[in-house]
């Protein structure tokens, strides 16, 4: 009988101790301090085109920003932008002068031995511009690796390496600028242009005409927003959330406006 009893009072205290510690862990949870504090802290660099930026009036805009308005409505809750250098975002979210940072951060392994990512939310590969009469030659990067076609970039740029490893019996023609380069297609004098996908996406939404846009990136260059380490309560929530858009309809709204269309130019400073 005694032996029942103190099996009986180890199970209750181990019961006890389990409730008490996931008490503990659901205080530490930065969800939990979101909400008892009324705002999410978003980190970002207000640079990057079309992720974050500022327009005429000085207001942080972009791709990455209207998810986060949408990401603090769902959590009943204010949102707070905090504009960051980027050579000390992750510095700034490990002291929590924010909860998050969402601005357009690739995953990379040094990366991730100090931070936590959550899903990819974008894949920004290089992505490619050809002239429109070779739209039936010129399914994906594979159909450009001949000696036949002319390819141009920027010089010294991920482009540039994507390029030479992946088009390498292309001719490459390299320039100082993105603008120099993606004007030989559409002067006639290259085949195609290679760059990544938020410059490409912009300028073929302002310049379509005789330019046929292949925007499945062929390199993979995964971004996505980035926690501090040990949170799993937060991580579940934002890992659920981006499904929740992207099966709702409002990543794909969001994605159109600001890769698809350059409506959003004449706001931008």
């Amino acid at each position: 009988m005694k032996k029942l009893l103190t099996i009986i009072a180890v199970m209750a205290f181990c019961v006890s101790a389990a409730f008490a510690n996931s008490n503990d862990l659901w205080e530490e949870s930065t969800l939990n301090q979101i909400m008892k504090r009324g705002e999410l802290r978003v980190g970002l660099e207000a640079g990057y085109m079309p992720f974050e930026l500022k327009n005429k009036k000085g207001e942080i805009v972009g791709f990455d920003v209207d998810i986060a308005k949408r990401m603090a409505k769902d959590m009943g809750v204010k949102l707070n932008l905090v504009n960051t250098a980027w050579d000390g975002i992750i510095p700034s979210l490990l002291t929590k002068k924010f909860d998050i940072i969402m601005s357009g951060m690739t995953i990379t392994p040094q990366r991730n031995l100090q931070v936590n990512f959550c899903d990819p939310y974008i894949v920004v590969g290089q992505t490619i511009l050809i002239r429109e009469d070779l739209k039936d030659e010129i399914k994906s990067y594979r159909d450009l690796n001949d000696p036949k076609y002319t390819v141009s970039t920027k010089l010294g740029v991920t482009a540039e390496k994507a390029t030479k490893r992946y088009i390498s019996k292309a001719k490459l023609r390299l320039f100082e600028t993105e603008q120099e380069a993606v004007m030989e297609v559409v002067n006639g004098k290259a085949d195609a242009f290679v760059y990544d996908l938020p410059y490409s996406a912009s300028y073929y939404s302002e310049n379509p005409k005789n330019l046929v846009f292949l925007d499945e990136p062929f390199t993979y260059e995964p971004l996505a927003w980035a926690i501090r380490k040990g949170d799993p309560d937060f991580m579940n929530w934002l890992n659920n959330f981006l499904a929740q858009i992207k099966g709702d309809g409002f990543y794909d709204k969001v994605y159109k406006k600001w890769f698809l269309s350059n409506s959003w130019l004449k706001d931008i400073q």
